[in-house]
Parts: structure tokens; sequence; C-alpha cells
């Protein structure tokens, strides 16, 4: 397959394909062309995508993989025909064609891999939030929702603009719209951060002393525990929850549990204070 000066064309091997691949389809999607020298159906797709790289400006780029020199490649993408073509974005598999396609359907291919207007849009009001412009954020994923009601990306975006204002009953009710998929648990978890903020009304030191003077005051244990989690205090918090949990989990219709739920979820995956308590309440309700 002849060279090409462009940077958003290039080979790949087994070795740097994660690099390559993978971690570049977080910035932007990226086409993946596995062929081989001796394949004729091979040397009318490659130019074509090649083609398509310079039209689309800069809107993906073009990995190509040799097969015959990276069979590992082949092997982990089970090619068993070529030319086939995989479209990575986010890190992920995004879909995929084996053989020629003809330019009109390499077109349909690039237009479901490729962000939509909307999806540019909410990437736009995030940079703006981030850098702190919330009033030109909102109008933007305001904007987003108009071009595609089902930019839930925006409902996120709007959701923490109104939840910085503290106007929680309006971020809870965005939030509750964001159907499955890739932004639910990012909306999960902001809806959590806003209950647990919710819940925490109370003086500590006093809740501390009425505690101690009645250990088995289960609504005061509650009440000091909401108010440790609103303080960002979560290790004290879950433990209070879970003493709630273990002597009475029907207290309040569960709300020691499901408080700590909403826990894990502001914590997000992976997290160890998370992960231990989650092993710890299981325990507790299936032993």
């Amino acid at each position: 397959m002849a060279e090409t000066a462009s940077p958003l064309v290039f080979d790949v091997t087994d070795a740097d394909f994660e690099t390559q691949v993978i971690e570049r389809s977080n910035q932007i999607p990226v086409v993946v062309d596995f062929w081989a020298p001796w394949c004729g159906p091979c040397r009318a797709l490659g130019p074509l995508l090649e083609r398509l790289v310079e039209e689309y400006g800069g809107k993906f780029a073009l990995a190509r993989v040799n097969t015959d020199e990276n069979p590992g490649l082949a092997g982990a993408f089970r090619v068993q025909s070529i030319p086939m073509v995989i479209g990575v974005r986010d890190g992920a598999l995004a879909g995929h064609f084996v053989g020629a396609l003809p330019e009109s359907g390499v077109r349909d291919f690039l237009a479901q891999l490729l962000p939509s207007q909307g999806e540019r849009k909410v990437a736009e009001g995030m940079a703006l939030l981030d850098a702190g412009k919330s009033a030109e954020a909102e109008k933007i994923f305001r904007e987003a929702m108009e071009i595609d009601p089902r930019a839930d990306g925006a409902r996120v975006g709007l959701a923490t603009i109104h939840a910085q204002r503290e106007e929680d009953d309006a971020a809870l009710a965005l939030l509750d719209q964001v159907a499955p998929g890739p932004h639910r648990q990012e909306a999960d978890r902001l809806a959590a951060t806003i209950r647990i903020r919710q819940s925490g009304a109370g003086d500590e030191s006093e809740l501390r002393a009425r505690l101690e003077a009645s250990p088995d005051d289960l609504e005061t244990r509650l009440l000091l525990a909401q108010v440790l989690a609103a303080n960002g205090r979560y290790d004290e918090a879950l433990e209070q929850y879970l003493t709630i949990v273990k002597r009475d989990r029907s207290f309040r219709d569960d709300a020691a549990r499901k408080a700590m739920i909403d826990i894990f979820d502001t914590l997000g995956p992976g997290n160890e204070l998370a992960d231990r308590y989650r092993s710890e309440l299981a325990t507790v309700l299936f032993r």
C-alpha cells in the first residue's frame, strides 16, 4: 500500500496497536483497515479510505494493519477475510464491515462511527463547563438537545449546572431522563451526590452526643451518617450506615442500604473504600 504524508494515516503493528488505536480513539475515532499486499480488493479500498480521511478534515484517523506481518492482531479480531475494517471509538469497537464496499457504503459506515452534530455540541459544552463558563455551556447544552433530543450527555451537563446552583429538583429531573447507555453511570453518580448533599442537615456534635447517650437510636445514627456523607467523610458514614443495616435492614424503608449504594455510585467503580464496604454489605445481606 502506498505511503502517505498525512499524520492521520499510519501503519500499526501488534506492538503499538494499544497506543496508536485504542488510546488514540479516546480523542478521535480510528478506522482500522486490515489488508495484505496480495489482496486485490484491498488495493481499491485502501486509497478510498485515505482520500476520505483528507476529505473529512481530521474527524477520524486511519490505521493500517498488514495481516501477513501482524498475525496476532488478525487473530485477536478474528479476521477471516480481507479487507476487513473496524471502527474504534472511546476505546471500544464501534462497528465493522468486510469487503471492499462502494464509496456510499463506506460513507454510511463513517456516519455511524463519527460523533453527530449533537454529540459535538455536547463536547463543546463540556469544555466550556470545565473552564468555568457555565452560562455559555448551558446555552450549548440546550442547543444540543434541540438538535438531538436523545443527547443524554447534554442532560448530564445541564444537570451539573443545576446542581452547582443547588437547583436540585431540576437536576434530578434531567438525570432521571437519561437512558441506559454510556451516560447512565455518570448520571447515577451525580444523582447520588445530590441526594447525599440533600440529606446532610444536622449538627454533628449534637448528633454524636445523642448517639453516645442512646447507641440503639437508629434515627440519630442515620442522621449522623447523612451529615458525615454530605461532608465527604464517606468512610465514617459507611460505617454508621452498615451498623444500621446490621441491626435493622428495614429501618426507614431500607434507607441505610440505599444511602450506601449512593456513596458507592459517587465514589465510582474500582474505588477501594467502595469495594470494601460493598463486600461487607453483601456479607450482611446474604449471610
